[in-house]
């Protein structure tokens, strides 16, 4: 099992989501993150005056994945998530020892 951990544009949310969805990953956790990468934020003009934008409001969408299904969901993931520019976000995939279930108890495969 792995857990994939993508940092995606707040707008591409429903996509990406739409997307884990055909192909059998309804299950996600879902956080609202701020941060920022090589860009180190955003210069905006309002009114005649110029606003950094430190850090940049994104989604933290999470998934644990049966082994076989990794390359797949990176897949979808980058494709429902990517505009082309820059901070179009992340993704990082690690090893998860054992899942549990928590209401009957499954464990490994089962319980995801």
């Amino acid at each position: 099992m792995k857990k994939v951990e993508a940092i995606v544009r707040t707008n591409k949310l429903d996509s990406v989501i739409d997307g884990l969805e055909t192909i059998g990953y309804p299950g996600v956790t879902i956080t609202a993150v701020k941060g920022h990468g090589k860009q180190k934020g955003l210069e905006q003009q309002w009114r005649g005056n110029a606003y950094t934008i430190r850090f940049i409001p994104k989604v933290k969408v999470e998934v644990v994945v049966m082994d076989e299904d990794l390359e797949k969901m990176i897949d979808i993931i980058v494709r429902k998530a990517r505009t082309g520019a820059i901070g179009d976000g992340k993704i990082f995939v690690t090893d998860v020892a054992d899942a549990i279930r928590v209401r009957t108890g499954e464990v490994g495969d089962r319980a995801i």
